[in-house]
């Protein structure tokens, strides 16, 4: 009987698999071919406005750029804070339950609270309040990476670093993050990843532009805002144009967590 239930639930489990990477690949599979028609290189080099996508990629790039420059060092402290020195108090127990509550909060909800505090009181999107938006969601990440990489390093080391009189904090930079690195680093990437792909908090936040521009205190270009805006227009070329949108972002996010794999497997 148990041999039998185990088939069982075996095979329930191999066809929920081969579902799920079936719907995956029926994704992938169209959006490479719908996007891969509507490709060109005169996509990098001009605006939205002429019909390309340079300004919405480099706003992107730039608002998750602005994002890990404050989050990773903020999150990557507060994780070695946690680790290194909280000590599995009832305060650190706290910080981590309330940490692992914002890694899952909603992308729309950080959205809606950034519109109500930044956006409303200075009068419009912009390109910074989406930058805040991208980095409240990457330092829970960031800090529950962080956190997890160092408590796999052994105890040994951190006693082996104390035992020849280094101190606190050069045991944990010389040693401890040395020994985690290849791992926080494949966390960061995928943070990037995951940051970059963001929709629904620029929607709220920075809104998108046909045009180029640097000006982080006005509406500012977003990719994912204009593919989502690109697939609502009644215009064919419209439409097209987010699938190329959509083809680049794909491959970009797949780019970085391959990135992370690969760094994942080989550590040395």
């Amino acid at each position: 009987m148990r041999l039998l239930l185990n088939k069982i639930v075996l095979l329930l489990a191999i066809l929920s698999a081969c579902t799920g990477l079936a719907f995956l690949a029926w994704i992938l599979i169209t959006l490479f071919l719908k996007g891969i028609t509507s490709f060109h290189f005169s996509l990098f080099v001009d605006d939205l406005i002429s019909n390309g996508l340079r300004n919405l990629i480099v706003g992107q790039f730039i608002m998750a750029g602005l994002a890990s420059l404050v989050g990773i060092p903020i999150g990557v402290l507060a994780g070695v804070y946690l680790q290194e020195y909280g000590y599995n108090s009832k305060f650190t127990r706290i910080v981590r339950d309330l940490n692992d509550i914002m890694v899952s909060a909603p992308s729309i909800v950080i959205g809606a609270f950034v519109y109500a505090i930044i956006v409303i009181p200075s009068g419009g999107a912009s390109g910074f309040a989406g930058s805040i938006a991208l980095t409240i969601m990457m330092i829970p990440i960031v800090i529950n990476t962080t956190d997890n990489m160092l408590s796999l390093v052994p105890t040994e080391l951190r006693e082996a670093g104390i035992a020849i009189g280094a101190s606190k904090y050069r045991v944990i930079m010389d040693i401890i993050v040395k020994a985690a690195k290849v791992g926080i680093m494949t966390g960061l990437l995928l943070s990037f990843a995951r940051i970059i792909g963001e929709t629904a908090p620029l929607l709220f936040t920075s809104g998108t532009s046909n045009y180029f521009t640097l000006d982080l205190t006005q509406t500012f270009p977003s990719l994912t805002v204009s593919i989502y805006d690109l697939a609502n227009d009644p215009v064919q070329a419209s439409r097209d144009l987010a699938w190329a949108a959509s083809f680049i972002l794909t491959a970009l996010v797949l780019m970085i967590n391959l990135l992370g794999r690969y760094l994942t497997r080989h550590k040395g």
